[in-house]
């Protein structure tokens, strides 16, 4: 598989199981481009986690961290991450303990942010302030999927309008790209009102937030799928893709890399630990495009 996917001989890749990852992307190849899509989260993801040692920073951060939020919601919002984000990563938690918990920092953030007043108009501005940034490789990513007419579903936890900025100022948000996210709604005025629901978390992205939605509909006939995602929150994403027959889940394991390993490794077919690029994605999909 190396010979045709060279990208798999990476020092950041991981595999428990490499001969059954050759399967999945063998069959992959010969289901064909029409039976494709790709289903991907977005913070850390499609956006880089770091960049010369500095942590690079997510949709909610971005907007957290601008100057159109006072000092005094600046340091609430910081409380909120300090006090939530180790629940979150916590591998000694379970799910069922953890939701509940995350639907509360939502919440309360989501909250914090309604009373700051934002404005509509300056979400482009923040974004171009922003250090964010997609993985190196991004441009062939999005290439690739729009010139085969590949869905790309974007499934994220952040924040829909600073995440479709980011990928819009990218030059990148091409007609193939849905993206499913918290969204802010505006008054009249420009002004931020509230967040429409549901509301999607680390740990409930699956079909509950799309069953019955058109694009799920138009997508029935696309039952090879690529998962990438950086947490195991990402990894029931599919859940709720009707007859699926095959599934790559790639997971980039960004931060605590030695004592998550095994968990990743249990979980999602190919790991990249500390890799910045989407060149072992795009690799594989340029030989599963390619005729």
């Amino acid at each position: 598989l190396c010979l045709q996917v060279p990208e798999l001989e990476k020092a950041t890749v991981r595999m428990r199981q490499p001969e059954r990852v050759r399967g999945i992307i063998q069959s992959l190849r010969e289901q064909g481009v029409a039976k494709l899509q790709v289903i991907s989260d977005f913070d850390m993801t499609l956006s880089r986690f770091g960049c010369n040692g500095r942590r690079c920073p997510t949709s909610h951060s971005i907007l957290d961290t601008s100057r159109v939020i006072s000092e005094d919601g600046k340091k609430k919002l910081k409380d909120l991450l300090h006090y939530y984000y180790p629940i979150e990563i916590d591998p000694n938690r379970t799910l069922e303990e953890k939701c509940p918990l995350m639907v509360e920092w939502w919440t309360k953030a989501h909250e914090l942010l309604v009373q700051q007043k934002i404005h509509k108009d300056d979400i482009a501005q923040i974004v171009r302030e922003s250090e964010a940034m997609l993985r190196d490789g991004f441009k062939e990513f999005f290439h690739q999927l729009h010139k085969n007419n590949v869905p790309l579903f974007i499934f994220s936890a952040g924040i829909g309008d600073i995440l479709e900025e980011i990928i819009r100022q990218a030059n990148v948000f091409y007609s193939n790209v849905n993206v499913v996210s918290n969204y802010m709604d505006f008054n009249n005025d420009g002004v931020l009102t509230h967040f429409r629901g549901p509301l999607i978390h680390t740990y409930n992205k699956n079909n509950t937030v799309l069953q019955g939605t058109e694009y799920f509909q138009q997508l029935s006939t696309r039952t090879s799928i690529i998962l990438l995602g950086d947490s195991m929150g990402d990894l029931t994403m599919a859940d709720g893709v009707p007859s699926m027959e095959n599934i790559l889940k790639i997971g980039f394991l960004n931060d605590k890399v030695e004592e998550r390993r095994e968990k990743y490794l249990d979980s999602y077919d190919i790991v990249l630990e500390s890799d910045e690029t989407l060149d072992v994605v795009n690799g594989i999909l340029r030989y599963i495009l390619t005729e």
